[in-house]
């Protein structure tokens, strides 16, 4: 049988965490859904008590080729994303050189295609360089075989109101969304930590919470003032959840994210000076945490996004000023999920397919992805065992890096199958 015509039967799943269902994939596509199904021919996978999510789609990795090989690459971050459950991501813009051409996101596309474990649909950069002053070639790269929709100068603002504006107004023609990194520059210069009591207490450059929301204030009304679409990284604050809630009771075209990290982790963690810790945004408060906890449940922040920063060793492996800001996400972004919404009764298995999948595809324009469990729709598919726990390994990572904040935490549920266009990537917990 070749693997166009390959069944896979996944027997007694529940389906977003329902009744138990088999679920028969013939070829690229969930061929039949119910009880029962005739096995013959198919490879069986066993799903009793496992969880049948959509594949998880990120809107925000860090893939870091071209040009930062030592940290990751396509390959190693694919592998990660499929090890979490993910058959899809979006790679930033930032790498060396910048995603600012066509030619560079046809590179990673490419690279992606290449690698079979999961999509990789590139990020493009707004300006050119990330340098803030001229838009970069938003028509060629959405023209390019990449078909780039989303464009990002994340890890660094585009501060200038004009050039925003102008990025809103351009990509219109072929509803594009620009991805903002909310960081406003001249409050956050020297900045290493959240601003506030334990800033203080540490004597660390603090990062208030106003850089991030005056951005977004400004942002919200940019697009609503050009009728375009734009989204928000990584939002991190109690202020800017109600700035965006503000923005969306307008009817507004916005979208928001939130990191799984900002889900859990507080600074009170910075206490300890150990730069994984640190990260950008930075961890915020308690009262934080739980504001964007609420939102997510509420569909306020639209979607999870990990955020996957990786880093090699001799860049945290030092002391907290001169240490690289961000965090590995892929591998442990669901047990955060289920840790923080789903164990706490926020959020149900539907809910975090909603947030996982269904929400950032559409976002991301992502056709094929964010679909529904269902007959004729494409088999990209994610078992997970919620009963699970286990402390966090980073040495069993398939990322390059290992800088991951959860280090000997125990987390709940492990992801134990995905299915890419109906080929298994993960199979029993490991990489096919």
């Amino acid at each position: 049988m070749s693997e166009n015509t390959a069944r896979t039967l996944i027997r007694a799943a529940r389906v977003l965490g329902g009744a138990p269902q088999d679920v028969l994939i013939e070829g690229e596509t969930v061929a039949r859904v119910g009880a029962g199904l005739d096995a013959e021919g198919a490879q069986v996978v066993e799903a009793d008590g496992l969880v049948l999510l959509p594949g998880l789609v990120d809107l925000h990795t860090h893939l870091r080729e071209p040009g930062r090989e030592d940290s990751e690459t396509v390959l190693t971050g694919t592998r990660a994303a499929a090890a979490g459950g993910f058959t899809a991501v979006h790679a930033m813009a930032n790498t060396f050189p910048v995603a600012d051409t066509a030619g560079v996101v046809e590179q990673v596309w490419r690279l992606g295609r290449e690698s079979g474990y999961c999509d990789v649909q590139p990020v493009g950069a707004v300006t050119v360089g990330l340098g803030g002053r001229q838009l970069a070639e938003l028509g060629a790269m959405h023209d390019s075989a990449a078909g780039v929709v989303v464009f990002s100068d994340d890890g660094k603002c585009v501060d200038d109101a004009v050039i925003m504006r102008r990025a809103l107004e351009y990509v219109k023609a072929f509803d594009g969304v620009i991805a903002q990194h909310a960081q406003e520059p001249r409050l956050t210069e020297g900045a290493q930590m959240n601003e506030g009591a334990v800033s203080a207490e540490l004597g660390l450059g603090g990062w208030p919470a106003v850089a991030e929301e005056a951005i977004i204030a400004r942002d919200v009304l940019l697009a609503a003032h050009v009728g375009s679409r734009v989204h928000i990284c990584h939002l991190s604050t109690a202020g800017s959840v109600e700035l965006v809630r503000w923005a969306k009771s307008k009817g507004w075209q916005v979208t928001a994210e939130v990191t799984p990290h900002h889900l859990l982790l507080t600074d009170e963690l910075v206490r300890s000076y150990d730069p994984v810790f640190k990260v950008n945004p930075p961890l915020r408060t308690e009262e934080d945490v739980l504001a964007l906890r609420e939102a997510l449940a509420d569909g306020t922040i639209d979607c999870v996004a990990t955020d996957h920063a990786p880093h090699p060793h001799e860049d945290k492996d030092c002391e907290w000023g001169a240490a690289a800001m961000g965090m590995i996400g892929l591998e442990t972004a669901l047990s955060v999920v289920q840790h923080t919404m789903v164990d706490t009764g926020l959020l149900d298995w539907a809910g975090v397919a909603d947030r996982m999948s269904f929400r950032p595809a559409t976002i991301g324009r992502l056709a094929g992805h964010g679909r529904p469990v269902a007959e004729g729709e494409p088999a990209n598919l994610t078992l997970v065992d919620p009963a699970y726990r286990g402390e966090v390994d980073p040495a069993a990572f398939a990322s390059r890096s290992r800088n991951t904040p959860y280090r000997g935490r125990e987390l709940p549920g492990r992801v134990t199958h995905t299915f890419l266009r109906g080929r298994a990537t993960l199979m029993d917990g490991k990489l096919v």
